[in-house]
């Protein structure tokens, strides 16, 4: 084949079967434009249908995954129903190349997934995972400081408060790190726009909104679906893009002000976000889901830099563009809303909108440049045929060593400084400051003061949104399915903390290469674990992504990362619960049932011992504890909640006492009961101190008490385990540890690496 020498990475089964669609060979941009299309990336050939496996439907969801962003149903006010538009991204091999550019690139794309919806942005979260950074002049520091120096820079500069997140740091991410993007948006349920081209489309015009077309980012699609190579680490940095958050900032205002012109007019449109692809995915893609055609003229796309090749024009993933699909008549409103109104040829070089192409009826795709034909092809064929079914085999896990207590000859005090200096447990405050968590003004809970990020974003109204991730690389490494399934159970355990509802969720799944079977079978089982709990839950899927070929050239993949974003509602956002102690003389709970599983718990991994049982989830016992948490916060009930994660329950009483040293404030510190008074003996110590199983610490105080516990009766696994005591000390029955140096251990690690 003439053209197959063509740099793309189709495969020559892919590229046979196009060329006998098509009847001849393709042209060169149509090698490319099926490079991008049928990539892993955009295609999802070999993860879509494991997919369908996840539920999707339920009460709260107005909008599933079919379009760019999904959206929940939050609460009504004023007689309008209010949805929470949600996206879930990644931007990972862009991200390890050149972190700075590919982390904000990766938050420029998530927020327009969210406007293109016809959304007001509110929020961004970042989960990360990064390799070990101890040597400050090793590439994975360079990368960890990068990517969030690239989060800080966009999301504050295009004024979005970054409400939650989290990373982990492991050797398996030195050569491919993670940068999950999640955005979040508010809409009327009356005013959602669709990405689609709409019924009688036929004949509208197709506008390009945005920044100038330049070669940066040309390939990014493909090169997303391909194994990182060091060796060519130079070549793939130009298949990253360029931010621009300056000119996205004018973008969302523009579009919001074209949001109010449509609604007016009572006019439903499409309006589509470009990401991979570039122009050629985005037209391709609004326009084949309303069943139509496409024609586009590359002569009319507006550039950076003159006589660019029309395979650039087309492809390349320029950032800070959308497409609207118009009918003529508005066109030309829009067009000034953008060029005059908020002047974006003034703002950056050539940045305008302008209408490149036609809706057809006839169902091709047809892109025409400098007179000539470059492409024709079906467009279904080239949007909605490809597919894998590649071999699979399913991981095995070992079986437990037994339920036998951990003895360690290590002494308590010990023990808690290692762990709580652990890179998975240690403060995040050094990361997260970067960011602006307030800017809009509706920030309710930022990061640091709860375990989900809290907005009230509906002026005038008690409505409440909550947003949390989760997701444990050192749980996946010993079983993918269960720690799938602990990824939504901690995303829901953390709205539950805060006091909200949890209502739906959203994915990422991060795997290796999935044509080695192993790694896919790692996918195939995650799947399976992440709509288990779900349903058990009843938080349906809205949205979500799927990053594959996560392996360095050497062989070296990642653990199974499925990473889960949680979205809770609040019917009255005064009722949120804080992590931090009120006072001293509550009474402290637990709401959880103590295991003897310590398997991928940080206490073992700072010890060097290895175990593979996880933790289980009893489900049923786990609602009724959630129904428990929900009736105490709608009560006032719970002074401060805080969800077990990390560490386990030494670690979270801590970090509920360190915000109380601050100057100016009351320390508060706890008297904990020795363990076999409140667990009985059904677990050890450690176990109890330790283990990583789920559950809450709850204050409530004293005069509360009755009424908490009258809520509790019937509910499995409410412990009081001690008190909160005004000397800044953590007590384990006759066991005092200075709270302020327990604090300066945890503070510490990440100290000269976020500087």
């Amino acid at each position: 084949m003439a053209n197959a020498a063509t740099n793309v990475a189709l495969r020559p089964d892919e590229l046979q079967r196009i060329a006998e669609k098509l009847g001849r060979e393709p042209t060169v941009v149509e090698l490319h434009a099926f490079d991008a299309q049928w990539s892993e990336h955009c295609s999802y050939k070999s993860s879509r249908h494991h997919l369908k496996n996840l539920p999707t439907t339920g009460p709260s969801v107005i909008l599933g995954p079919a379009e760019d962003s999904g959206i929940l149903y939050i609460g009504d006010h004023n007689g309008e129903r209010y949805g929470v538009v949600i996206a879930h991204e990644s931007h990972n091999h862009p991200s390890q190349v050149v972190p700075f550019e590919g982390a904000a690139t990766g938050i420029g794309g998530i927020v327009r997934d969210v406007v293109c919806m016809g959304a007001e942005v509110i929020a961004v979260a970042d989960p990360l995972r990064f390799g070990r950074v101890e040597d400050p002049s090793s590439h994975q520091r360079y990368v960890a400081q990068g990517a969030v120096d690239g989060i800080s820079a966009y999301g504050n500069a295009i004024g979005v408060p970054n409400i939650a997140g989290d990373v982990y740091f492991d050797e398996r991410f030195d050569d491919n790190c993670l940068v999950n993007v999640v955005a979040m948006g508010l809409v009327k349920e009356s005013e959602i726009i669709h990405s689609y081209a709409p019924k009688d489309a036929n004949g509208w015009d197709i506008v390009l909104v945005g920044k100038a077309t330049d070669p940066s980012g040309f390939g990014g699609a493909s090169f997303s679906s391909l194994t990182l190579d060091a060796a060519d680490e130079e070549s793939n940095k130009g298949a990253v893009q360029v931010p621009d958050p300056f000119l996205k900032n004018v973008l969302m205002r523009a579009s919001y002000r074209v949001f109010a012109y449509l609604r007016e007019r009572k006019l439903t449109v499409g309006f589509k976000d470009l990401g991979a692809g570039g122009i050629m995915g985005c037209s391709a893609e609004i326009c084949s889901a309303g069943g139509y055609g496409a024609t586009i003229d590359l002569d009319a796309v507006n550039l950076a830099v003159e006589n660019l090749k029309p395979e650039v024009i087309a492809i390349g993933e320029t950032q800070e563009r959308l497409i609207w699909v118009l009918p003529p008549e508005i066109t030309a409103d829009v067009l000034r809303i953008y060029n005059d109104e908020y002047t974006l040829p003034e703002i950056a070089h050539n940045a305008r909108a302008v209408v490149i192409g036609k809706v057809t009826s006839d169902p091709r795709y047809v892109l025409r440049y400098r007179g000539e034909t470059v492409m024709d092809v079906d467009i279904e064929f080239l949007t909605g045929s490809i597919r894998d079914e590649l071999p699979y085999t399913q991981p095995q896990v070992p079986p437990g060593a037994g339920e036998r207590p951990l003895v360690t000859g290590v002494q308590l005090d010990e023990l808690l400084e290692r762990v709580l200096g652990h890179r998975d447990v240690c403060s995040r405050e050094y990361l997260y400051r970067r960011y602006d968590g307030v800017v809009r003004g509706c920030t309710v809970l930022e990061r640091g003061a709860g375990d989900a990020g809290v907005l009230a974003p509906v002026p005038g109204s008690p409505l409440g949104v909550a947003l949390a991730v989760a997701g444990n690389p050192r749980f996946a490494k010993l079983d993918p399915q269960l720690a799938a399934e602990h990824a939504v159970y901690e995303a829901v355990r953390a709205v539950v903390a805060v006091g909200g509802r949890p209502v739906g969720l959203t994915d990422c799944l991060n795997f290796g290469n999935p044509r080695k079977p192993d790694h896919l079978g790692e996918f195939v089982v995650a799947i399976d674990g992440l709509a288990r709990a779900a349903a058990a839950f009843g938080t349906p899927y809205v949205s979500g992504n799927v990053s594959l070929y996560n392996e360095s050239a050497g062989g070296k993949a990642i653990p199974a990362s499925p990473i889960v974003a949680c979205v809770g509602a609040f019917d009255d956002v005064s009722r949120v619960v804080t992590m931090p102690f009120k006072a001293a003389g509550s009474i402290l709970y637990f709401i959880g049932r103590p295991q003897a599983a310590l398997g991928g718990s940080v206490l073992l991994d700072e010890l060097g011992r290895h175990e593979s049982v996880l933790p289980r989830i009893d489900y049923d016992l786990v609602r009724a504890q959630h129904a428990l948490m929900a009736r105490a916060a709608d009560a006032n009930l719970l002074r401060a909640s805080h969800k077990l994660g990390n560490g386990g329950l030494l670690v979270a009483l801590c970090e509920m006492a360190f915000p109380t040293l601050r100057r100016g404030h009351a320390p508060i510190g706890v008297q904990l009961d020795e363990p076999w008074q409140w667990t009985h003996g059904a677990v050890g110590d450690l176990e109890a101190l330790f283990a990583e199983t789920g559950g809450f610490v709850v204050e409530v105080a004293a005069n509360d008490v009755e009424a908490f516990e009258g809520f509790a009766d019937d509910v499995e696994g409410v412990w009081e385990i001690g008190v909160t005591i005004d000397r800044p000390v953590l007590a384990v029955d006759t066991e005092a540890f200075d709270l302020h140096r327990l604090r300066d251990v945890w503070s510490a690690p990440l100290r000269e690496v976020y500087p």
